[in-house]
């Protein structure tokens, strides 16, 4: 099977399909309202190190007024947002909080997490995810159908049980990956290689 972009309706399902597992940023945005926001995004990934930025890129909202759903709005007029890691023991909190909820309705209630406050932006994070990185926004690219938000990371908060002799342990953060539709990886089935000189 051969496909040509410009063929097909979409290429989401071959491309979500087949860039996996995928991580997922579960981005947590405090609207001028006051009103904070949680929602998932498998559209996500370091995309430089100096500075340290995370870029992750939602699909556009055709229903709102400004075409973005709420939370790439929320990063535009406040300039800050956290991403916080997803593991095993919050996806399900986590899928909850892919609802469409009205104005004014939080996700963080709705999925029963706890707000933790944050280091040095307005947002909170979520007390139950073991990483957390708070970022100011860098640059919104506008890239057709989605946004890209790309963020500097501002502070990241790491709980003491993910990290060994002060570091980050990727043995201790059983995150979860994005396949596609309903399907989801963990990704404490691991193995290793050496990289040759």
């Amino acid at each position: 099977m051969e496909l040509d972009p410009d063929e097909v309706s979409s290429m989401y399902r071959t491309l979500a399909g087949a860039v996996v597992p995928r991580p997922i940023a579960w981005v947590s945005t405090t609207s001028p309202d006051g009103v904070d926001n949680l929602a998932p995004y498998s559209f996500f990934n370091v995309a430089a190190v100096d500075p340290p930025i995370l870029m992750f890129a939602p699909v556009d909202d055709d229903g709102s007024p400004e075409g973005l759903k709420d939370t790439p709005r929320n990063v535009r007029r406040t300039e800050e947002y956290v991403v916080n890691v997803v593991t095993e023991p919050v996806a399900e909190a986590m899928n909850e909080t892919a609802a469409t909820l009205p104005p004014g309705e939080s996700e963080f209630d709705r999925a029963g997490v706890t707000r933790a406050e944050s280091r040095v932006v307005a947002p909170p994070r979520v007390a139950e995810s073991p990483v957390a990185f708070e970022c100011s926004l860098r640059e919104l690219v506008d890239l057709g159908g989605s946004t890209m938000v790309l963020g500097e990371v501002e502070w990241a908060d790491l709980d003491d049980e993910v990290t060994t002799d002060g570091k980050l342990d990727v043995e201790k953060l059983d995150a979860v990956g994005r396949l596609s539709g309903s399907l989801y990886a963990a990704t404490d089935d691991r193995f290793s290689m050496e990289r040759p000189p």
